[in-house]
């Protein structure tokens, strides 16, 4: 259970924010989780405690799209499994609109909306966003077409548009799965992930790192963002 941490002068409490360390072969990452999506932090701590990420990959890796990881099956040697394992339940979705897919964001994987029209997230697979930069033209005939799906009350906040124009994202992900955290030390790793030699989309298992890239995940205990 995560405890509130009292502050010293107001008598208010406030949620401790929680920090992890991605270590991979290509550097390190610092991701921080949001309090407003608890049971996505809380199942992330649970799953980190029992070092159930430890030895798996990044199975899958699409350059200006996205880093995903996290699937226990990627622990073994049949490549063909990579994405289709987890810890056995899925999380509700905690979709939050002030959350977004900006480069550097820690998104849960989920099925399509065919078999889980309620965007349940799995239980351990995430990604991490790599995305592109877009030009405003571009997110508005994007943000017309969302709203065909969402509702012409979607609209990206000055906040993504400032994002997604400058340090890029994935913005046609926004609204459809849990964002829960994102990189505050490393985007660089992100890159370079990004970059290693794949298999084709076209082949099997598609998107597949030629060169396995491991994960091993530990909390941090005492960290001040840099």
């Amino acid at each position: 259970m995560l405890m509130l941490a009292m502050t010293g002068c107001t008598g208010e409490t406030e949620a401790p924010v929680y920090y992890y360390e991605i270590e991979t072969p290509m550097g390190n990452m610092v991701v921080r989780l949001y309090n407003e999506t608890p049971q996505h932090r809380d199942n992330f701590d649970k799953l980190v405690s029992e070092k159930f990420y430890d030895g798996t990959l990044f199975h899958r890796v699409i350059p200006n799209f996205m880093i995903q990881g996290g699937d226990p099956n990627s622990k073994d040697d049949d490549p063909m499994n990579d994405g289709m394992g987890g810890p056995g339940y899925t999380i509700p979705a905690e979709i939050n609109p002030n959350f977004f897919h900006k480069k550097g964001a820690l998104a849960a994987a989920r099925q399509g909306d065919s078999v889980n029209p309620e965007k349940a997230s799995s239980g351990s697979q995430f990604y991490i966003v790599q995305g592109q930069v877009y030009e405003g033209g571009m997110l508005d005939m994007l943000e017309k077409q969302m709203q065909q799906q969402l509702g012409p009350e979607f609209h990206f906040s000055e906040e993504a548009l400032q994002a997604y124009t400058t340090v890029g994202g994935t913005p046609h992900l926004d609204m459809n799965y849990t964002v829960f955290g994102e990189v505050v030390e490393g985007l660089d790793v992100i890159d370079k992930i990004a970059a290693t030699p794949t298999t084709s989309a076209r082949e099997a298992p598609p998107n597949r790192p030629l060169s396995d890239v491991s994960i091993s995940i530990r909390r941090l205990q005492d960290y001040s963002p840099k």
